[in-house]
């Protein structure tokens, strides 16, 4: 954590401050606003993705500039998807082309707005793309994950593309698309598309790579990763949005559950097999201590107080997590009431 507060967070806070600036010059006034609304509120997933940085050695700051540059990729789009003037499939599977190129050595770029009627945004998507391509062309072991980071990506952009349709059209595709994806009946639909909205799993593969890695290594993180780490880490993000999902009409995968008692069964399921991945790992304490810390993070957040049964639900899944989980839980409400009473 020292490390994290003392060399993660600022070299973080200056690639945003760089994109920031970047996404203030963007000459359309749509792109423009979508762009600086993802980087302003949602600052925290860059923050958060970035302690794997801690995996990449003395590369560390490489690390961080892919991280920082991948995620904003990923808000910005989602923003694009969710917040603004398309409803178009093919649209947000053109804008998502983005997210792959920017997994590849050398694909060209390509107009990501090609569907849709705003175009100009000053190169913006286009050098947040070439930011990540340098960082996979310095990888002397992207043979070893190339495959597996474009198959994390391919699911996280066919979830974003079947969550932003029409609203009457969103369940029915998702359920199709589960049923033609998931080999784990273990399972519901909208625990699986909840897997797939993560980024962990190709932050943690191109960390490691940065520092060298087997083929080995690469398989067991996949089998880490996808769908218990994932998962759980997108479920507790739509866990606290529930209410806010609500006012707004958007999707929450929370909501399908049948009773908040099911829901509190297969939150304490899916912590209880990240724990169980993750022994394989090397570094296995630091991989704990991101899963942990996420359960921590996500219900020392103010909103769950507002939500039916937050408190014993919280109670109860700090019980199961542990130490980690209520230190970043503590540090988690702190960190708002400071917040709330400097504003």
């Amino acid at each position: 954590m020292t490390a994290v507060y003392r060399k993660i967070f600022p070299a973080v806070n200056a690639e945003l401050n760089f994109w920031q600036k970047r996404a203030g010059a963007i000459p359309n006034e749509e792109l423009r606003q979508q762009a600086l609304a993802s980087i302003e509120s949602k600052r925290f997933h860059c923050l958060g993705g970035a302690v794997y940085a801690l995996l990449s050695g003395f590369r560390w700051r490489e690390a961080i500039t892919f991280i920082v540059a991948y995620q904003t990729i990923s808000d910005y789009l989602d923003n694009l998807c969710d917040r603004s003037t398309s409803l178009d499939p093919d649209d947000f599977q053109q804008l998502h082309e983005a997210m792959s190129d920017a997994l590849s050595r050398q694909n060209p770029i390509q107009n990501y707005y090609a569907l849709r009627d705003e175009q100009s945004d000053g190169e913006y998507l286009a050098d947040l793309v070439r930011t990540c391509q340098r960082t996979m062309r310095r990888l002397d072991a992207y043979d070893v994950i190339g495959g597996h980071v474009l198959e994390l990506e391919r699911l996280y952009s066919d979830l974003q593309v079947h969550k932003h349709v029409k609203q009457e059209e969103r369940i029915s595709r998702l359920i199709n698309w589960y049923k033609e994806e998931a080999d784990d009946s273990s399972l519901f639909w909208y625990e699986f598309s909840a897997a797939a909205g993560s980024t962990l799993g190709i932050f943690c593969l191109v960390s490691y790579a940065l520092n060298g890695m087997s083929a080995e290594l690469a398989d067991k993180i996949i089998e880490s990763y996808f769908p218990f780490v994932q998962g759980l880490h997108i479920l507790l993000d739509y866990y606290i949005d529930q209410e806010e999902d609500r006012v707004e009409g958007d999707l929450n995968f929370c909501s399908y559950y049948d009773n908040p008692e099911l829901m509190q069964k297969r939150f304490m399921y899916f912590i209880e097999q990240a724990d169980h991945q993750v022994q394989q790992l090397p570094d296995r304490r630091f991989h704990e201590m991101v899963h942990h810390g996420l359960v921590g993070l996500y219900l020392g957040d103010p909103k769950t107080k507002k939500l039916d049964g937050g408190m014993t639900i919280t109670d109860n899944l700090l019980q199961i997590s542990g130490y980690k989980a209520r230190f970043f839980h503590w540090n988690t409400k702190l960190y708002h009431r400071m917040t709330k009473t400097r504003n």
